[in-house]
């Protein structure tokens, strides 16, 4: 939306217009409170497979990550092994969650980070990022493959990779996502949730601060996302460039993608 030759009105054609905007907006409210219920209808499914995760302490199950509490949140971090680059996207959604962590924790719910990379990979990233939610890693697990946030060559080149819930090859061998499961007194563990792409923005708080105000989300980058403009928090006004698939690649990285982005743009 353009600034330019924007209205101006008294105060009181202002609060006319204002709270003909907040019943819809009060709409809105009653309609998500309805879809979160039927959230919370979903069915579940049992997890019959012992899922053991590489942590910085050893290994841990599935069922450790819980941490005493009921509910985990478990967010699908995209990054491989391997991987140097940082994924924005990723960096963003997990940033939100250190201020509400406690808060979290006393509401039953344990909140913790999974990647494909190695242990030793996702520890220097975690630890440069000074983030201190659990962040284990899959690499000797199934754990990505069955919940469809990363995908074999084969997979990938055939268009069976299921992500999002649909078949498609236009995805990398790994992909972001977030999950939620329940673990009864009895010790069994059940997924409940699940969502994908910009289903994450349920978990961007940054968004809802940049919706209310006048420029807005403000995203129009060649990407039409967050790729054009968010980078992680200690590498803004840094350069360095971020690829479609939302990866950050530092000043100087000398990778194909960044020396190829420098071609174009000289």
């Amino acid at each position: 939306m353009s600034l330019e030759n924007k209205q101006v009105v008294s105060r009181e054609e202002w609060i006319e217009a204002r709270r003909a905007l907040l019943a819809k907006e009060k709409e809105f409210t009653r309609r998500r409170a309805e879809l979160n219920r039927q959230r919370r209808e979903l069915p579940w499914v049992k997890i019959e497979k012992e899922y053991v995760f590489d942590a910085p302490e050893g290994k841990v199950t599935l069922a450790e990550l819980f941490d005493g509490r009921s509910q985990l949140f478990i967010k699908h971090f995209m990054m491989g092994p391997g991987q140097v680059t940082q994924c924005v996207g990723c960096s963003l959604e997990v940033d939100h969650i250190e201020g509400v962590l406690e808060h979290l924790h006393n509401h039953d719910v344990t909140y913790a980070a999974v990647a494909r990379a190695s242990i030793k990979e996702i520890e220097a990233v975690r630890k440069r990022m000074g983030w201190r939610f659990p962040w284990v890693s899959s690499y000797n697990s199934d754990f990505n493959y069955d919940f469809n946030v990363s995908f074999k060559p084969e997979q990938i080149a055939s268009g069976r990779a299921f992500y999002n819930y649909e078949y498609t090859d236009r995805v990398l061998e790994d992909l972001s996502g977030d999950s939620v499961f329940f673990k009864d007194d009895a010790g069994q563990i059940f997924h409940t949730y699940s969502t994908f792409s910009r289903g994450g923005e349920e978990f961007l708080g940054t968004y809802r601060y940049l919706d209310v105000t006048p420029k807005g989300r403000d995203e129009r980058g060649p990407y039409r996302s967050l790729a054009d403009w968010v980078r992680p928090r200690n590498r803004y006004n840094e350069g360095g460039i971020v690829e479609a698939n939302g990866r950050y690649h530092q000043p100087g990285c000398a990778c194909s993608a960044h020396l190829n982005s420098e071609e174009v743009h000289s």
